[in-house]
């Protein structure tokens, strides 16, 4: 159902709609600044250890099996620690929510998905930061559609998901084009859900992963959809942990031996486009090479900045961006990061790769 000149409360019971939240969670977004804070307050300081306990385990995020991937083309050695499952998953809520549950320890996801988890209360930090400077998202619309700029979003429905990157994306797209939110309709879903909606029509646009445009083209574009592009980025790609994970000194010291596998993995596939091509796009994704080729060809040049001041800043600016809006309580996001990992990622690459 569109979300359109909501309320601050409104937008609120958006989100914990949006996430699938029960009615008993959906209680904490009242207190998520108090629960969240004294959460922090009791995350470890402690210096992490040199040595990766024997016995210790992880449970790692890696949609679309991209992590194994990585590793398994670059050749990289077996990391420290027991990796006890991998679990094909990315999207920020389906994140959380497994965080919760305890099947997750480690994940990969945008900025927004930690700036959701706090507020639910729900206590989590960012552990590593590799900074994006070219678009990973741009707006595909519905068959037939008469939108050509970003100017043209107004009065139409578009697809939203605050708990996940499309959405900041979305957002400060708006922005920059001077549209406020009330000048949009903006239609509650998760981004697994924007290609049927374009399909069927729900939304008139969604932001689409440059993954994902070439196949939506290929079947709707001599339908009259297209695609719009901005300059607009989402700056953060990052690591994040629950803060238990992190309190359990094993556990955080396999973390931060996880970081240098996942920062190298990411540069190992930046340098080897044509084997990524033929290994992920085409063989997994269905993409014919062509198409895997444009993909790649937007790629970003990873960047793992030594100090986090930049991402600081920016997860502030995001933070603020969806309070403003009445979609979260306005907090300081740094209690977000675990400056105990900074640096790590940056200290793992070449000095072309650090920021």
């Amino acid at each position: 159902m569109p979300v359109s000149r909501a309320s601050g409360v409104d937008r609120r019971l958006f989100l914990t709609s949006l996430l699938g939240v029960t009615a008993a969670a959906a209680g904490l977004s009242g207190c998520a600044e108090s629960s969240a804070a004294a959460g922090s307050e009791g995350a470890s300081t402690a210096p992490l250890a040199d040595k990766v306990p024997a016995g210790t385990s992880l449970k790692i995020a890696s949609y679309q099996n991209v992590q194994q991937l990585q590793f398994k083309l670059a050749k990289l050695p077996d990391p420290p620690f027991k990796v006890s499952s991998w679990l094909n998953i990315g999207a920020g809520p389906d994140v959380i929510n497994a965080f919760r549950a305890k099947s997750l320890d480690v994940a990969n996801n945008a900025g927004i998905p930690p700036i959701q988890a706090h507020y639910q209360g729900f206590d989590a930090k960012i552990v590593a930061i590799n900074i994006t400077r070219k678009p990973n998202y741009l707006f595909a619309t519905k068959p037939g559609s008469d939108i050509r700029s970003i100017a043209d979003f107004k009065g139409r429905k578009l697809a939203f998901s605050q708990g996940q990157a499309q959405g900041v994306v979305l957002l400060r797209a708006l922005k920059k084009a001077g549209l406020a939110y009330d000048d949009v309709d903006l239609v509650p879903l998760t981004s697994n859900q924007f290609l049927t909606a374009l399909q069927s029509g729900q939304v008139d646009i969604a932001p689409l992963g440059n993954t994902q445009a070439p196949a939506y083209l290929a079947q709707y574009e001599s339908k009259g959809a297209r695609t719009i592009t901005t300059d607009v980025v989402d700056l953060l790609n990052l690591l994040w942990a629950p803060v238990s994970v992190l309190n359990d000194r094993a556990k955080a010291a396999a973390v931060a031996a996880y970081i240098p596998r996942w920062a190298q993995g990411q540069v190992w596939q930046y340098e080897h486009p044509d084997v990524w091509n033929e290994e992920f796009y085409v063989k997994t994704q269905n993409l014919t090479l062509p198409q895997a080729r444009a993909v790649t060809a937007l790629a970003n040049k990873p960047l793992f900045p030594p100090s986090w001041t930049e991402a600081i800043a920016w997860e502030q600016e995001t933070a603020d961006l969806l309070a403003e809006g009445g979609f979260v309580k306005k907090f300081d996001v740094g209690t977000l990061f675990d400056h105990r990992f900074e640096g790590i990622a940056a200290a793992s690459v070449p000095a072309e790769y650090r920021k």
